[in-house]
């Protein structure tokens, strides 16, 4: 009895855990970026990404874009996760070594991450997209 009140726990806190996450507004990098906004500077943005995958910065002066490739999830991508606490319930079962070996792989997709500074080495304005625009929904639809 008692194994399986902390199993239960377990799910609990796990689902906790999910809700909190839920209300995060989607992927992390995301949050960052948008409290970053006309804050973060090049150094900060290097300590925590490393270099970017492409930079470019005009000679003459003006502002640089940064260019980062990111592998992202449906799960990091959905805005809402209230939907999926289903997910967290499955995590739970796998820590308990109840896991279904069968059940849905996380799928992920290339997502482009470019960051604009200005002169003055600060993320002026920042954007994600799809590395091949549409993808994610064609592979959705198959």
């Amino acid at each position: 009895m008692k194994r399986a009140s902390q199993h239960l726990l377990t799910v609990c806190l796990l689902l906790l855990a999910e809700m909190m996450f839920a209300c995060g507004g989607g992927p992390w990098r995301d949050v960052y970026f948008k409290k970053g906004v006309d804050k973060l500077t090049q150094d900060e943005v290097l300590g925590r990404f490393g270099a970017p995958h492409t930079a470019k910065t005009p000679v003459l002066g003006g502002d640089s874009v940064w260019t980062y490739r990111v592998p992202l999830s449906d799960r990091e991508l959905a805005s809402l996760q209230l939907f999926k606490l289903g997910d967290a319930v499955n995590e739970a079962a796998s820590l308990i070594g109840k896991s279904s070996a069968d059940g849905p792989k996380a799928m992920l997709y290339c997502y482009l991450y470019s960051l604009t500074f200005n002169e003055q080495k600060v993320l002026k304005q920042w954007k994600r997209e799809e590395c091949v625009p549409g993808i994610r929904n064609t592979l959705k639809a198959n």
